[in-house]
């Protein structure tokens, strides 16, 4: 009898312990224009309090992020999506012009408001235009709170986001896309490790290029002999696919947008624009001198040189460079180790979320290009995307029908006799703001075909992300997807969660996912030209259980704010 009151006491000592509570992480952000010199040519940039990259969010899980949004770009207006976070019970607040809210138009202030409810790496970025091509975007690391720990160990972390780098204008190169004498925007100039980077000043006249300029001194990461380092490393290019690798040094990799993956070593990471991934090196190297960071252009005819930066082994000088030439890189076109490392992502034993067997829905989409009246466009199953100047999210909330097409967007394409390795004659090319309605909590298979462009023997790698969920990978293939026979290949046992995956030339992806949370979202390749140019769709589900929408995102189109007050 003592033994059980003593049990009993303890529980009751234990209740009236208080638990951790989670914090409010508050951000005041100035969003502007300002001249930065991050490959050593001077351009105009934009920056958060006058950064680029803009700061970096820490918090830990379920903590709440308010940041404080100010829009001083004068001229333009502007939307923050925040890249991997579900915005479970806030879709207001993803931060998508033109599906999720009506843009902060400039000089206002806009408060985005969510919580962080997994732990991982994560990112935020401009959507709006081409403006994360402009250098608006940062980082997200949420931490597992105190006393709860990774399956990994490591000493330090370090964050480490990858982008390319145009000195041409946001503003000459939608010009150029939009034309009917259709101008691309060619290959960047430069590649950016942590906003840092160095072009060739001397093929340029003197004034704008300055290689002594400190702003564009190479990226450095101190390390201290025999430490352990978790790197969130994340790429959000305009363009380009790349390969990141340390000199010397092997990568495990234990993490891909947010979800643990059971661990493989790899020499260099294939990353794709929208991806995340952690990956843990060990400082176990000769600390004598110093080693090359390096980022290289992959699934394109490169033309733009590699991003360097410096692993500086303490107590050595930092901005000394190793003494070894730079690793050069795999071969831009070898797809193999490329499709390898992508069906090597497994969920981790013990983390393991195993997707329903079947699906409710399979939508199969095709990824090519469209001419439509001389126009070159990039487009979904021959319809290229617009957004309405009514958000989707008000215009179905308030049941706003004629704000964009009303109907079905094509379920499928001619799978059975399409030829996807000739040039499309797209007869029926079009565009279209029609939308997927998705029955709620219904579980959807989505096909990703890869086929030719308008160009001959041209087949492009292209990253897809999903705004509001997580999606299993289910396969990737070569050649075209068979309905019948490709299903049967599929991983049941530890597909890996993702928010971002890459389909790679002339080949398919396959998904699934459950549409569980309330709202509208946005699902498109995550090169910003190819997004631009029509190659999205929309997702909407659930919205009759969605409450009343907030004020704060209206204000453009049908969408007024006086019709609430």
């Amino acid at each position: 009898m003592g033994h059980e009151l003593k049990l009993v006491t303890l529980f009751l000592s234990l209740l009236s312990v208080p638990l951790a509570e989670a914090a409010i992480r508050y951000h005041k952000w100035e969003v502007k224009y300002e001249y930065k010199s991050l490959d050593c040519y001077q351009k105009l940039a934009i920056t958060i309090n006058g950064q680029t990259p803009g700061p970096t969010i820490v918090a830990e899980k379920d903590d709440t992020v308010v940041v404080e949004l100010k829009n001083s770009l004068l001229t333009e207006n502007v939307a923050i999506h925040w890249h991997g976070i579900h915005q479970k019970g806030t879709p207001w607040f993803d931060g998508t012009a033109g599906v999720t809210q009506c843009p902060i138009v400039p000089g206002d202030t806009f408060v985005y408001k969510f919580v962080v409810d997994r732990p991982g790496t994560y990112m935020y970025h401009a959507h709006y235009g081409l403006q994360r091509t402009n250098g608006l975007y940062g980082m997200i690391q949420v931490s597992l709170p105190p006393g709860v720990s990774e399956p990994y160990t490591y000493d330090h972390e370090e964050s480490i986001l990858l982008v390319d780098w145009y000195h041409q204008s946001t503003y000459e190169q939608a010009t150029g896309l939009n034309s009917l004498n259709f101008v691309w925007v060619g290959e960047p100039q430069s590649l950016l490790i942590q906003g840092k980077g160095m072009f060739n000043c001397s093929t340029l006249a003197a004034g704008l290029c300055n290689a002594t300029n400190p702003e564009c001194s190479p990226y450095v990461m101190t390390v201290v002999p025999g430490k352990t380092y978790r790197l969130r490393i994340g790429s959000l290019t305009s363009l380009s696919a790349l390969s990141f690798e340390i000199e010397g040094h092997n990568l495990t990799v234990v993490e891909a947008d947010g979800s643990n993956v059971e661990p493989f070593v790899v020499k260099n990471l294939f990353i794709y624009s929208g991806e995340t991934y952690s990956v843990l090196i060990k400082a176990d190297q000769a600390p004598t001198r110093n080693y090359w960071i390096v980022s290289t252009v992959v699934g394109r005819n490169r033309t733009t040189p590699n991003g360097l930066g410096i692993l500086n082994y303490s107590p050595n000088n930092p901005s000394t460079s190793p003494p070894t030439v730079p690793p050069v890189g795999p071969a831009w076109n070898d797809v193999e180790p490329r499709l390898a490392q992508s069906q090597s992502i497994k969920a981790r034993k013990d983390y393991i979320t195993r997707p329903p067997k079947k699906s409710d829905r399979t939508i199969i989409l095709l990824n090519t290009q469209n001419n439509i009246s001389g126009y070159i466009r990039w487009s979904v199953s021959n319809v290229s995307y617009t957004l309405p100047n009514t958000p989707y999210l008000i215009a179905v909330k308030d049941k706003l029908h004629h704000v964009f097409n009303q109907g079905h967007p094509p379920n499928d394409y001619d799978s059975q006799h399409y030829d996807i390795f000739s040039p499309p004659e797209n007869p029926s090319a079009t565009t279209s703001n029609k939308i997927y309605k998705l029955r709620f909590n219904s579980v959807v298979d989505i096909i990703l075909q890869n086929a030719n462009t308008l160009s001959k023997n041209t087949s492009e790698t292209h990253p897809w992300h999903l705004h509001g969920h997580n999606f299993w990978v289910m396969g990737y293939g070569k050649g075209k997807f068979d309905i019948h026979e490709d299903p049967k290949k599929y991983n049941l046992v530890d597909p890996i969660l993702k928010n971002t995956v890459s389909v790679q030339p002339y080949g398919w992806t396959a998904l699934r996912f459950r549409a569980d949370n309330p709202g509208v979202w946005f699902f498109h390749c995550h090169i910003d030209y190819h997004m631009f140019l029509g190659m999205a769709v929309v997702f909407e589900e659930g919205i009759e259980k969605l409450g009343t929408l907030p004020t704060s995102i209206m204000g453009c189109g049908k969408a007024k704010v006086s019709d609430r007050t």
